[in-house]
């Protein structure tokens, strides 16, 4: 995963409240257990014509500007329905490094965070002035700073926001769970042998 600390990006809205994981990642696109090449298929109901997959000119991703984007704009309880791992892998392949909401469905929210993408949680009127500015110019720029726990909006406006600080520093150094708990091993190590005497159960 690539660390997240301070970007400028170009944003993208999807103003529906809602938005279920199999919206995201369509369980007929989803009989892989490979994260490459899932951005292709990232909303695939709605970002293409059926069968001929030709790009639906209507839906947001596909405007003129949107290309790149790597913030989404979303309404509220975005990722619920089903657990699929593959929604934040698709996001995540696609270029989306943050998404702004004013609330997820839990475990998709922290999927994000082992998959390496922020999902911020901002207040209602905050992201309404953030779809507003997407909608109005699809690739609008917006700045995000981990380190700092800000949004700045494109009209200059800053906005706060909260994160646990174990998955911030995870985040900000590009690193999985997995990952973290190597980090420690150290300490673990000194923990066991307290336990345990000389010995350790990593040995």
């Amino acid at each position: 995963m690539d660390p997240i600390t301070t970007f400028r990006g170009k944003s993208v809205a999807l103003n529906i409240p809602n938005i279920d994981t199999d919206q995201v990642t369509p369980a007929n696109y989803t009989k892989v257990t490979d994260k490459l090449g899932l951005g292709k298929i990232l909303f695939a109901h709605w970002r293409y014509k059926t069968p001929s997959f030709e790009p639906n000119p209507d839906f947001p991703l596909n405007k003129p500007g949107a290309q790149g984007a790597t913030i989404l704009v979303s309404g509220d309880n975005f990722g619920c329905g089903s657990s699929r791992e593959h929604a934040p892998w698709a996001l995540y392949d696609y270029g989306f490094r943050a998404l702004i909401s004013p609330s997820y469905a839990d475990i998709f929210n922290n999927n994000c965070y082992k998959n390496g993408l922020l999902p911020i949680v901002l207040p209602q009127a905050a992201v309404q002035s953030l779809l507003d500015a997407a909608l109005a110019q699809p690739g609008a720029h917006a700045i995000v700073d981990l380190e700092a726990q800000s949004v700045t909006a494109p009209d200059g406006s800053t906005h706060r926001f909260d994160i646990d600080p174990r998955s911030k520093h995870c985040l900000l150094q590009g690193i999985d769970e997995i990952d973290y708990t190597l980090s420690q091993l150290p300490l673990i190590e000194a923990y066991e042998r307290r336990k345990m005497g000389s010995g350790s159960i990593f040995r």
